[in-house]
């Protein structure tokens, strides 16, 4: 099984218009946020619907040294996963989704009904947590919101595009569930699985 994206090249940078921040001058600011585009083909016989992820695996684990002015994060850091997406229930039959067509736009306190292919269920991502506390933007965040590394990460973040080929219709994941509760209810039903990454930065010196 394979995948690709039109929106970047597998190991390139992504695009600004497929991320939630941008750099605006000497600042930085929120970005169009749009899904990139994905197909995907060979899928193995028996494939009954597809889960996809999409995992920053660079994201710094020292929080209150994001933006903060006159810090930078160093490279080697430890690093988690933030998740920016995690999409589970997509028919047998879908083998592509357009750019723009899942997410167009950051939408304070998260989207209530993100849209997807019919039937696909969408669950929260990791802005869910990162914004918690702050007023003008806390709430569920669901479905696709694209890259926002900080400004000040000396690293440049790779952000993985995850897809699995399903032996069920339906994964055992309700409610707004996670990434982790997808991969944990994936166990043992995983016939194949492909993936294509893009890099993101903000910092001053790797923007792009």
């Amino acid at each position: 099984m394979k995948i690709r994206s039109d929106s970047f090249d597998n190991g390139k940078p992504i695009p600004a218009e497929f991320a939630a921040g941008q750099r605006e001058g000497d600042g930085v600011g929120f970005a169009a946020n749009r899904n990139p585009h994905l197909a995907w083909e060979g899928e193995p016989e028996g494939t009954r619907s597809f889960a996809l992820l999409c995992i920053d695996t660079d994201a710094p684990t020292v929080a209150e040294m994001a933006g903060k002015d006159g810090v930078e994060i160093p490279v080697d850091q430890p690093r988690a996963d933030f998740v920016h997406w995690a999409m589970v229930d997509i028919p047998p039959d879908v083998s592509e989704i357009a750019a723009g067509s899942c997410s167009d736009g950051v939408v304070p306190h998260g989207k209530a009904e993100p849209a997807g292919p019919a039937g696909a269920r969408q669950g929260r991502n990791d802005y869910t947590g990162w914004f918690a506390g702050n007023a003008d933007l806390e709430g569920t965040w669901r479905g696709y919101d694209g890259p926002f590394p900080p400004p000040n990460d000396l690293r440049v973040h790779r952000y993985f595009f995850r897809l699995f080929a399903l032996d069920v219709d339906r994964l055992p994941v309700d409610g707004d569930f996670s990434a982790a509760d997808v991969l944990q209810a994936m166990q043992a039903h995983v016939l194949a699985e492909a993936s294509v990454h893009g890099t993101y930065s903000l910092h001053a010196s790797k923007a792009g």
